[in-house]
């Protein structure tokens, strides 16, 4: 039976809720919990080639993908290389969640159009400020996606014979 009390939301709000669930870093927060999130969302059109942020901008805002593709690349001597493509339901721009934290690459629009829901890094650490249950759980979900990263890395590095120091990674 429902509790006559707790909160209802509108059918726009539910929407976003269930976007925002398919999202990692929000998957284990209960409806109340994301609603705080609600009054600091931005919506913003992006167009083929623009470019999001670059790599060593501060980090300033989490970029969640409603609809388009965007790809992160890293530099490496005057080129980019593509690290990974974003596609709808997914973040970027994780790195956020942490205070004083720099871009670790660079976010380029792909798709002719792109929709990107962006949360301010302020935001966020207030939110974290009033609510520790939220920044643990979110700060789980980074680890986590951190720790997946981590992984991948390694298999790569295995799977391409140590032909790069991973020991410069730990320096």
């Amino acid at each position: 039976m429902r509790n006559p009390f707790s909160k209802t939301y509108t059918e726009e709000e539910q929407d976003m809720f269930d976007f925002l669930r398919t999202i990692k870093f929000f998957e284990r927060l209960r409806n109340k919990e994301m609603a705080r999130f609600l009054p600091t969302i931005h919506h913003r059109k992006y167009n083929r080639d623009e470019v999001v942020f670059f790599s060593k901008d501060p980090s300033q805002a989490l970029y969640l993908l409603k609809k388009g593709q965007v790809i992160l690349t890293i530099d490496i001597k005057d080129n980019f290389e593509t690290i990974l493509e974003i596609n709808r339901g997914e973040a970027f721009g994780e790195n956020c969640l942490l205070e004083n934290s720099k871009r670790t690459y660079t976010a380029i629009i792909t798709s002719d159009e792109a929709d990107l829901i962006v949360i301010p890094q302020f935001a966020i650490q207030e939110i974290f400020e009033g609510n520790p249950k939220i920044k643990a759980k979110m700060m789980t979900s980074l680890a986590e996606y951190y720790n997946e990263n981590n992984q991948r890395l390694f298999r790569s590095y295995r799977e391409s014979f140590g032909f790069f120091s991973l020991r410069q990674m730990f320096e």
